[in-house]
């Protein structure tokens, strides 16, 4: 089997870490060789947060070179377009359409860009975009961001619902499993 290749991409404080140990922990318990990498800069202060999940029959390296990617798991939208050199050409980003603000747009020295999803579609990538945030709010808490986008990144995969359910389970305390079922169940639907 070839090697396989998500990068999860988001600000601080978003719940990428969670993500990425959650679909780590679903692939080890398939049996196959996984490396998990976090590259974060500023994220306490929501700077960017780049995670690297890559899994197969043996996994030698933790690191996503460009034009790698099998998907990118984007938590906000200017993250999905800044990210988008390390897509594979047959290659999914599948983002929240949340916009945080980053600091030059804060300050007045940049302007967030309108029309990302486009601008990606029109240069020929795949794109699926849900507002992951509302999705979450629905489930019960607008942490849950997270929770939602796996639920979209699972349509993608061969897992069966009752395997990710189960990775579920294992990665959130059990007083907040009901709300992050609904909150998977409502990004795999979406």
């Amino acid at each position: 089997m070839a090697t396989k290749n998500i990068m999860i991409v988001g600000v601080g404080g978003q719940g990428t870490l969670l993500a990425s140990k959650l679909l780590g922990g679903l692939l080890l318990g398939k049996g196959f060789d996984v490396k998990v990498s976090e590259v974060h800069g500023m994220s306490q202060r929501g700077g960017s947060v780049v995670t690297y999940v890559r899994w197969g029959e043996k996994v030698y390296s933790p690191i996503i070179d460009k034009g790698q990617a099998d998907v990118i798991l984007s938590f906000e939208l200017l993250e999905a377009a800044r990210w988008t050199e390390y897509l594979r050409l047959d290659g999914r980003i599948i983002t929240n359409t949340q916009q945080t603000n980053p600091m030059p747009v804060i300050t007045g020295a940049a302007v967030y860009p309108e029309g990302l999803v486009e601008k990606m579609q029109a240069a020929g990538l795949e794109v699926d975009a849900i507002d992951a945030l509302s999705l979450a709010e629905e489930a019960g808490s607008s942490k849950a961001v997270n929770i939602v986008l796996l639920g979209r990144l699972s349509k993608w995969f061969d897992f069966t619902e009752e395997e990710w359910l189960a990775a579920i389970e294992k990665s959130v305390p059990p007083k907040f499993l009901e709300m992050n079922q609904k909150a998977f169940h409502l990004g795999r639907n979406a």
